[in-house]
């Protein structure tokens, strides 16, 4: 049987120092990471498409209109362009962009982030990526396993993985600045603060599996990672409502058994990642070691004990490097 191992660029949450080594190494992860700078506020420029461009100076907070070309997102705007449930009357474009700045301005960002385009009207096919397959893939029709959801716009996602870390400011920080995210979450780090998670869901945040234990699943048996996934799958019903489509195997490792065992769960989609984003540097899975459209962005739930910072600061060396390549951050579940 095939074993598809990814390098193991997650480090267990209460054995960081742990290394787990596959039996076959699929592709290896490039080598660490850009020397990314936080670039100063003023006198920097996006590239590629339409950029916000620099977060203004508390000297130019009058009102100003979205740069030509800019979309701006309409928080209070039903898909009619009638008023929103809560009864707010929606914003203007003026509005809405002049409250983009200024949360830009208040989380500290370099440049305002750029807005999503409108999800597409029909979702790409999502298909295996070329040797991250397991025997009888197709025949089987197992879910896909991908790192880059096949788009020529220039857009990424970001997901965050586990759970461990709970931090309100990070709560506060995505739904200030609106940016889309996707959460894989493991059950025994998220059983002491179901709510946080709730609290998450509610501002459209999609929530996926993770498995219960974040175990190495290839070491186990066909039976004991249907348990692990199902039994995920049935925490994440009672608790929010949903069984999840999207799957991610912990530490990206999987063989045969994970899949089918993921697919009798009700899993759709494995989605790994293209590049990981820590709270001081990047990580990147080919040699170029360059974003590209649809690429898929790994993260964790970490703060001060396991990182040199917060999750505000892993998010605003996120934002800062794409916003300055020209990508906007758009949200996975909308592709799929």
């Amino acid at each position: 049987m095939r074993l598809v191992v990814q390098n193991d660029k997650k480090r267990r949450i209460r054995r960081r120092g742990a290394r787990l080594r596959g039996v076959v190494a699929v592709l290896a992860v490039a080598a660490i990471a850009s020397g990314c700078a936080q670039g100063d506020i003023a006198g920097q420029t996006g590239g590629g498409s339409p950029a916000a461009g620099p977060v203004p100076s508390r000297s130019a907070d009058a009102p100003a209109s979205p740069p030509q070309g800019t979309r701006t997102p309409d928080s209070t705007r039903t898909p009619d362009g009638t008023r929103a449930p809560d009864g707010r009357r929606p914003q203007s474009a003026q509005q809405a962009h002049a409250a983009r700045v200024a949360a830009a301005r208040r989380w500290r960002l370099a440049r305002v982030p750029l807005v999503p385009p409108p999800p597409p009207r029909s979702t790409p096919e999502i298909t295996t990526r070329k040797g991250f397959e397991v025997d009888g893939h197709e025949e089987l029709g197992l879910p896909p396993v991908f790192t880059t959801v096949p788009t020529t716009r220039k857009v990424v996602f970001l997901t965050i993985d586990d759970g461990a870390e709970k931090d309100p400011a990070f709560l506060r920080m995505m739904s200030d600045l609106k940016v889309p995210y996707t959460a894989f979450l493991s059950d025994y780090v998220i059983k002491d603060d179901y709510g946080y998670f709730e609290r998450m869901r509610r501002t459209g945040t999609g929530l996926h599996n993770h498995t219960l234990h974040h175990r190495y699943l290839p070491a186990l048996s066909y039976r004991r990672q249907q348990y692990e996934i199902c039994g995920m799958q049935d925490v994440m019903e009672e608790r929010y409502g949903v069984r999840p489509a999207l799957f991610r195997p912990p530490f990206g490792n999987y063989d045969r058994d994970t899949l089918r065992a993921a697919k009798s769960c009700g899993v759709r989609y494995v989605p790994l990642w293209n590049e990981e984003v820590f709270v001081d540097h990047w990580e990147y899975r080919e040699w170029d070691r360059k974003i590209r459209p649809g690429d898929i962005v790994l993260s964790h739930f970490r703060g001060r004990d396991e990182w040199k910072g917060t999750m505000p600061d892993m998010i605003r060396r996120f934002l800062d490097k794409v916003t300055a390549e020209g990508f906007a951050v758009a949200r996975l579940e909308d592709y799929l």
